[in-house]
């Protein structure tokens, strides 16, 4: 492969990686609307925001979805980031932000 030819492919690889990203990024935010809901439910409930078992069954949920080549690891840690974001959401839907917390 001459440079020139690995510069082509890089450009087309890079084009794709964006356009993944902002599916994510729309899935994410979908993701996030569903979270939203569940945090004024749970203010009108009375609930608690962190759920530690409902936590490890996404957990197993995405890491049984996952056929690689992500590990489970990964994948794992991935998803604590996701949670950790949308528990900020809830508790910003709840009006709970803890100090340091913002709206955005």
């Amino acid at each position: 492969m001459t440079n020139g030819e690995a510069r082509e492919k890089l450009e087309r690889c890079r084009v794709l990686i964006d356009e993944v990203d902002r599916r994510i990024v729309a899935l994410l935010n979908e993701r996030t609307r569903v979270v939203e809901d569940i945090g004024r439910v749970k203010r009108a409930a009375g609930l608690p925001i962190y759920e530690p078992k409902r936590e490890d069954q996404v957990f197993a949920n995405v890491t049984e979805a996952n056929g690689g080549p992500l590990t489970e690891e990964a994948v794992r840690r991935v998803f604590e980031r996701i949670i950790d974001e949308m528990r900020k959401v809830q508790r910003l839907r709840m009006g709970v932000l803890y100090p340091g917390e913002t709206e955005k």
